[in-house]
């Protein structure tokens, strides 16, 4: 499982809509602040993958207190989130000019993981939106700092 976290001030992801003679975009997700998410999924991702990193995301302290000292968590600053599928994380551009997905998890292993951490990031009682699985998005942030994170969980890895 691998996050690219943008702490930001604000954020929205629109879906891209309709081919019949002009784009078309609606409102999906929308933040004041908080934490944008970019997450992609690989084909070992488990629920351990999910446990972990939605414990490593509200815990991290990144946001300053009084001192301007990363010292607050996500929680204490009352930030949002907005999670957003990018299964072009686990693309490999090592060789060649077109990256290759190989290492990304199919749509039908990946959709119900998505889920799945999406619903545990707001059984913890926080403000998440959510961008739309499989279509095509427009991102727009305001980045905080900018304070950005890569990061990644391997199946294989031990606690």
């Amino acid at each position: 499982m691998r996050i690219l976290l943008q702490r930001v001030k604000r954020a929205e992801v629109r879906i891209r809509e309709g081919s019949d003679g002009g784009p078309r975009e609606r409102l999906a997700g929308r933040i004041d602040g908080g934490y944008l998410l970019l997450v992609g999924f690989t084909h070992s991702d488990t629920d351990r993958e999910i446990e972990w990193m939605t414990e490593k995301i509200l815990t991290l302290r990144l946001f300053p207190d009084h001192e301007q000292k990363l010292n607050r968590d996500i929680g204490e600053q009352g930030g949002a989130l907005l999670v957003v599928s990018q299964f072009t994380l686990y693309g490999d551009t090592r060789k060649g000019r077109r990256p290759s997905f190989v290492d990304a998890a199919k749509p039908d292993l990946a959709i119900p993981l998505y889920n799945r951490f999406v619903m545990r990031l707001k059984q913890r009682g926080l403000q998440v939106a959510t961008g739309e699985f499989g279509a095509m998005m427009d991102v727009e942030l305001v980045n905080d700092g900018p304070v950005t994170f890569w990061l990644e969980r391997e199946a294989s890895s031990a606690s």
